[in-house]
C-alpha cells in the first residue's frame, strides 16, 4: 500500500525531473504505485507552483532560483533543435562588426556558426565561447573578466558588467532560462541577470535564440522585455499561433 503523502510524492517527481531532465506519467505511476490520474494531478499542482512545465504525457523542470541546469546537461538536451536555431541565428549577423555572445550551449553553437571570412570582434563572458573562437581566423575575442560560475563557466559580478558598460556592440546574441509574454526574459541568478541586461543596453540589436521549451517558462530574475528584442529565433516546435502572440510585442519571429 502506498503511504506517501501528495507533498512527498510531488517532491519525488520534481527531484526525478531535475535529475533526468523530464518525467513520464506512465513511468511515474508505476514507480510511485499510484494511478496515472493522480500523477497528472500532481503535475498540474507542480505546474501551478512554477516547478515543472507539462508536456503531452509528462513534464520537464522549470529552472528557478534554487535550480539551474549545468552547461554539461544543456549540451545533451534538444541538440539537433539547438543546432538548427544556432545556424539561423548566425545568419542574422548582417554587417555587424562587434558581437556579444551570451553564456550557454545554444549561444556557444551560434559562436561556432559565425563566419570567419571577415573581421569580427566577439565579446563574451563565456569561457567555452572564448575557447571555441580563440583560434578562428579574422575573429578577435574579448573575454569579460569576473568571477567564474562553475555550472555555466561564465564570468559575472561588477567586473564583468563594468567592462561591458564601456562598449557599444552592434549585435547581442542572448539566451535565457525562460521567455514569457507577461514576464519577458528571465534567468535564475541575479548576477547573470545583470550581465545579460548590461549586454542588451550596450547593443544596437538584440537576438534571442532558444528552444521551444523555454517559452512560457518563468525564472527568478527578469532582465529584458520582449519588445527589446529585434528577433526571436526558435524552432517549429513552438506553435505558429504562439509565435504570433510574441511577434505582437515587436520582435520578428523565426521558426526553423
Amino acid at each position: 500500500m502506498n503511504t506517501r503523502t501528495a507533498e512527498e510524492r510531488q517532491r519525488e517527481i520534481v527531484r526525478a525531473a531535475r535529475t533526468t531532465g523530464s518525467v513520464d506519467v506512465t513511468a511515474l505511476a508505476a514507480e510511485l504505485g499510484v494511478a496515472k490520474e493522480t500523477i497528472r494531478r500532481d503535475l498540474r499542482a507542480l505546474e501551478d507552483h512554477g516547478l515543472v512545465r507539462r508536456t503531452h504525457g509528462g513534464a520537464y523542470p522549470v529552472e528557478s532560483a534554487g535550480f539551474e541546469t549545468t552547461l554539461a546537461f544543456r549540451s545533451t538536451s534538444h541538440v539537433p533543435e539547438k543546432r538548427r536555431i544556432a545556424a539561423a541565428a548566425a545568419e542574422l549577423l548582417g554587417d555587424a562588426e562587434t558581437v556579444f555572445v551570451d553564456e550557454g550551449f545554444t549561444p556557444q553553437l551560434i559562436a561556432e556558426a559565425l563566419p570567419t571570412d571577415r573581421p569580427l570582434t566577439v565579446v563574451t563572458a563565456s569561457l567555452p565561447v572564448a575557447g571555441a573562437l580563440a583560434e578562428a581566423e579574422n575573429v578577435s575575442v574579448l573575454l569579460l573578466g569576473g568571477r567564474v560560475r562553475s555550472g555555466t563557466l561564465a564570468t559575472v559580478d561588477h567586473w564583468t558588467t563594468k567592462m561591458l558598460a564601456g562598449f557599444v556592440i552592434d549585435l547581442a546574441y542572448i539566451g535565457a532560462n525562460g521567455i514569457s509574454r507577461d514576464h519577458g526574459l528571465t534567468t535564475p541568478d541575479p548576477a547573470v541577470s545583470e550581465v545579460k541586461a548590461q549586454a542588451i543596453r550596450a547593443a544596437r540589436r538584440t537576438v534571442f535564440a532558444g528552444v521551444h521549451t523555454k517559452f512560457g517558462a518563468v525564472s527568478f530574475c527578469r532582465f529584458a522585455a520582449i519588445g527589446e528584442l529585434e528577433t526571436i529565433v526558435t524552432s517549429t516546435l513552438l506553435p505558429a499561433s504562439e509565435a504570433h502572440r510574441y511577434s505582437l510585442q515587436g520582435p520578428q519571429i523565426l521558426r526553423v
